[in-house]
């Protein structure tokens, strides 16, 4: 039998995988969604138990590849990452967050929904949010040294750069 990680990831394989999937896929937003107003609503807690127990603590009911993937999700975000290939039902969990890593993550990925709670102004300052977001993109800016004409080619040709790439 696969992991429930394969199984969560077997949603996502192909084209048609994700269409047949897609009533599950809406679902995963909805209880994300819900899971992390549940989260960040208790900020100082660090959350322990079994998988089964935090899946219906978080509201994933019998969901167990749902919450798969939220796991999935969250883990780059822990202070000890889970090693997901190795979950089931009896698994002892300590989800411990770091939020700031959380909140950049969910910008990340694009999650507006996710990064737009509310809650997130208790937890962390709009004024750090904004000083935080503007480091974040700023290391996502390339920066391009501009090779001279006349210095050597960057590809290695052994050419100036006039008489070889930079010609066109």
């Amino acid at each position: 039998m696969s992991s429930y990680l394969e199984q969560w990831n077997s949603m996502f394989l192909d084209q048609q995988s994700q269409q047949m999937n897609m009533a599950e896929i809406n679902l995963y937003y909805e209880l994300e969604t819900n899971a992390y107003e549940i989260i960040l609503a208790e900020p100082e807690k660090v959350w322990q138990g079994s998988f089964a127990d935090l899946r219906q603590e978080f509201g994933f009911g019998n969901k167990y590849v749902i919450f798969t993937g939220f796991l999935e999700g969250i883990n780059s975000s822990l202070k000890d990452e889970l090693d997901l290939d190795q979950v089931n039902d009896d698994s002892e969990l300590e989800l411990d967050i770091d939020f700031e890593k959380l909140f950049i993550a969910m910008h990340d990925v694009k999650a507006d929904w996710l990064y737009n709670i509310p809650a997130w102004d208790d937890i962390i300052e709009p004024e750090k949010q904004q000083e935080m977001l503007y480091e974040w993109r700023q290391s996502k800016i390339v920066r391009v040294d501009k090779v001279g004409r006349n210095e050597p080619c960057p590809c290695g040709s052994g050419k100036k750069y006039k008489k070889c790439c930079g010609k066109n």
